[in-house]
C-alpha cells in the first residue's frame, strides 16, 4: 500500500513538472513579427503650420460726445447697424451757474440795445421820408439797428447753448446729438440713460459712447514662432479655421508680420494679421477665435511614402523593401528624403514608384 502511495505522488509530481515545462515552453515560443506593407505612390506634400489668435474688425471706431453732460436717450443697441451720421445718443448739458447768469446777463443788454437803437431807426425812417434828416444820418441809425439786432440773436443762441446744449438756429446740427461717424455695426455701447460723460479735449480722452465697426472688413490677428516666422511673407495665402463657424475654412492673406517679437511663457512670438475674406452668407462675430494655417511649402507630383515607414541613423535614412511575402523578408534600401508634412514625405532617390516597402508592425502568434 505504502509504495502504490509513493508512486501516485511521484507520478503526480512529474504530471506537474512536465505541465509547468509546458506552460513556460509555450509561454516562451517566439512570436512571428508581421508588417503593413506600404506602396510608394505619387502625390503632394504640403508643409503647413499653425498659428493661433482671433478675428478683429480693422478698425473699431470710437464714439464720443462733443460735449459734457448727462445721457439723455440712447437710440441704439450693440449688433444694430448704423449708416455715417445716425442717431446714437442724446446728451442733456447741465449748465455752469456761473455761465447761465453771463449768458442770460447778455441777452437783456442786447435787448435793451437793440429796443433803442429800434425806436432810433423807426423815427429816423420817417424823418428821412420827410427829408428833414440827411441820408447819411439815416444810415447811421440804420446801421447800429441791424447791428443791435444781430447782436440780440447771438445773445439767445448763446444762452440757448449754455442752458440747452442747442443752438435755436441749428438744433438739426447740435452736438447734443452723437452720431456715428462710419458705417458699420455697433460693437458695444458701454453708457446708460443717465450716466455722466465728459468730451474729448486735450486734457482726457472723453466718454465713450459707442464702438462702431465695419463687419466686412476683418482681420486674423495671432502669434507665431519665431522658428518659422522667418518662413513666412506678406501676400502668402492663408486658410482660417473659427471655432464657432462649424465647417468652414475661409481664405485670408498674410498683410503685416511684426518686426519685433515678445517674450510668452519662455518663448518668442511675433505678431502677425491677415485680411479675411467674409462671405456673404456668413456672419463672423468680433472676437472669436481661430487658427490660421499658412503653406509654407507645397510640393505636387512626387514620389511619397508614410513617414513611419522611415527610420534614420544619423543623417542617414532607410527604408526595407518587401522580398518575399511569406514569410516576410525585407531588404534594407537607402533612400534620399525631402519635404515632410507629418504624416508623408517626399522620396528622391532610393525606391521606384510602385514599390513596396515595409510599414508598421503586427504582433502574430507563431502557429504549430
Amino acid at each position: 500500500m505504502k509504495k502504490f502511495f509513493r508512486i501516485f505522488w511521484l507520478a503526480l509530481l512529474a504530471i506537474a513538472v512536465i505541465g509547468t515545462m509546458y506552460f513556460l515552453w509555450k509561454k516562451s515560443r517566439p512570436v512571428e513579427k508581421k508588417f503593413v506593407i506600404e506602396q510608394v505612390t505619387n502625390g503632394n506634400i504640403e508643409k503647413r503650420t499653425v498659428a493661433t489668435g482671433k478675428v478683429e474688425p480693422r478698425n473699431e471706431i470710437l464714439i464720443k460726445p462733443q460735449m459734457s453732460g448727462i445721457v439723455a436717450e440712447v437710440y441704439k443697441e450693440a449688433g444694430d447697424k448704423v449708416q455715417a451720421g445716425d442717431i446714437i445718443a442724446k446728451i442733456k448739458v447741465i449748465p455752469d451757474m456761473v455761465s447761465l447768469n453771463a449768458a442770460e446777463s447778455r441777452v437783456q443788454l442786447a435787448q435793451l440795445s437793440f429796443n433803442q437803437s429800434k425806436r432810433n431807426y423807426d423815427r429816423d425812417s420817417k424823418l428821412f421820408k420827410e427829408k428833414v434828416i440827411a441820408r447819411e444820418e439815416f444810415e447811421k441809425s440804420e446801421l447800429q439797428y441791424f447791428n443791435n439786432q444781430e447782436e440780440l440773436k447771438t445773445a439767445k443762441d448763446n444762452l440757448s447753448l449754455t442752458r440747452d446744449g442747442v443752438s435755436t438756429d441749428k438744433a438739426q446740427i447740435s452736438n447734443t446729438l452723437v452720431r456715428s461717424t462710419i458705417n458699420g455695426t455697433i460693437l458695444n455701447i458701454p453708457v446708460k440713460v443717465g450716466n455722466s460723460v465728459i468730451q474729448s479735449n486735450n486734457f482726457n480722452d472723453g466718454t465713450t459712447i459707442a464702438t462702431v465697426a465695419n463687419m466686412n472688413d476683418m482681420l486674423f490677428v495671432g502669434k507665431l514662432d519665431e522658428t518659422e516666422v522667418g518662413r513666412i511673407k506678406t501676400g502668402m495665402p492663408m486658410d482660417i479655421t473659427i471655432g464657432a463657424v462649424e465647417g468652414k475654412k475661409l481664405l485670408a492673406t498674410l498683410e503685416y508680420v511684426s518686426p519685433k517679437g515678445v517674450e510668452e511663457n519662455g518663448a518668442i512670438l511675433f505678431e502677425m494679421k491677415a485680411a479675411i475674406k467674409v462671405p456673404s452668407d456668413v456672419f463672423v462675430r468680433a472676437g472669436y477665435s481661430a487658427n490660421a494655417e499658412i503653406v509654407l511649402s507645397k510640393l505636387e507630383n512626387v514620389r511619397t511614402v508614410p513617414e513611419s515607414c522611415i527610420e534614420f541613423s544619423g543623417d542617414t535614412a532607410f527604408v526595407y523593401l518587401l522580398k518575399t511575402k511569406a514569410p516576410q523578408t525585407f531588404t534594407k534600401k537607402h533612400v534620399k528624403t525631402g519635404l515632410s508634412d507629418g504624416m508623408k514625405i517626399e522620396i528622391k532617390s532610393g525606391v521606384k514608384l510602385n514599390d513596396k516597402i515595409r510599414g508598421a508592425e503586427i504582433l502574430v502568434e507563431k502557429k504549430k
